[in-house]
């Protein structure tokens, strides 16, 4: 196999997800291919039980390889290349990746889920992702159909997704259930110094470690100077918090990024505003953005993940 074989996994019970998960693992062990498993703790329960404690599988904790989708990729990249250096024909992983039926927000596992589709295409790799019915909400399921070209069943067949196609650009926009309060500060077309001064003000009571505190600040810079540089003005700054967490988001008139892979890997274009967009999604808890009504919004969560 060259590129990589994208494919998911519908299940409705424990015994379903073992039907199609143990043959896959089963299959790549007796091919002598390199096999990584990085599930949530009870299918990785489910998994070891039934495989066997010594047998040759990579497990790789799910919460971490997870935590964060910039960081998944740079981790898998890392991973999937030194397998191909070393001569792998393929290599077998299937992952958990999360969602709200997990506890966790949908919006940039959803832009994972498509733009991994051609970060990973250079390796030989066939990528299970198995997704629990019983837990999983309807919308992510139909981005999940939109993103996997092939799925897998329960009776044995690896079969072509009708339902496949490029169409998931960036995510939906979730508010933050902080939203639902009147914004802390609220600033039009500030420049990156002015917001720095009002996020450091803003914080000044919550109980951010010294990071987080760090991070909210470079994140609300970063994104303020993207609208300002790439966006259409008025350029909307607003921060929220409470007590532990920061909100802020930023939003223009524009469309936002063309690259559905903007802030999720290193590409080339940053050189400039990308790069600052990549450095956030690898520090800060949380990153959504998209298209409203009344323009293109990014949100970003310090201090923990997105709530809804």
């Amino acid at each position: 196999m060259t590129g990589f074989y994208h494919q998911t996994a519908l299940y409705g019970s424990d015994d379903e997800f073992l039907t199609i998960a143990v043959p896959f693992v089963e299959g790549g062990l007796r091919a002598g291919q390199p096999t990584v498993i990085a599930c949530a703790e009870k299918n990785t329960t489910l998994l070891r039980d039934a495989l066997g404690r010594d047998n040759g599988v990579t497990y790789l904790p799910g919460a971490d390889q997870y935590a964060r989708p910039a960081d998944a990729i740079a981790n898998y990249r890392d991973l999937f290349g030194a397998y191909a250096r070393a001569g792998a024909p393929q290599i077998r992983t299937i992952g958990d990746v999360p969602h709200p039926g997990l506890g966790v927000p949908w919006d940039w596992w959803g832009r994972y889920e498509n733009a991994i589709n051609q970060v990973y295409a250079e390796f030989p790799l066939w990528g299970l992702c198995p997704y629990d019915t019983r837990i999983t909400p309807a919308e992510v399921l139909a981005d999940v159909a939109r993103t996997h070209e092939y799925i897998a069943t329960a009776s044995g067949e690896h079969l072509p997704n009708a339902d496949f196609g490029n169409g998931l650009a960036l995510s939906r926009l979730v508010p933050d259930v902080l939203e639902r309060g009147s914004p802390l500060v609220t600033l039009i077309d500030p420049t990156p110094a002015a917001v720095r001064e009002a996020v450091n003000a803003a914080i000044g009571g919550t109980s951010l470690s010294d990071d987080d505190a760090h991070d909210v600040v470079y994140a609300a810079s970063e994104i303020v100077t993207n609208g300002l540089t790439h966006g259409v003005a008025p350029v909307l700054f607003r921060l929220w918090a409470d007590a532990s967490r920061v909100v802020v988001t930023v939003t223009d008139r524009g469309p936002g990024p063309s690259d559905p892979l903007a802030g999720l890997v290193p590409t080339t274009a940053t050189r400039t505003a990308g790069l600052g967009l990549w450095i956030l999604h690898r520090t800060c808890d949380y990153v959504s953005m998209g298209l409203g009504d009344d323009g293109f919004t990014v949100r970003v969560s310090v201090g923990g993940p997105g709530q809804t």
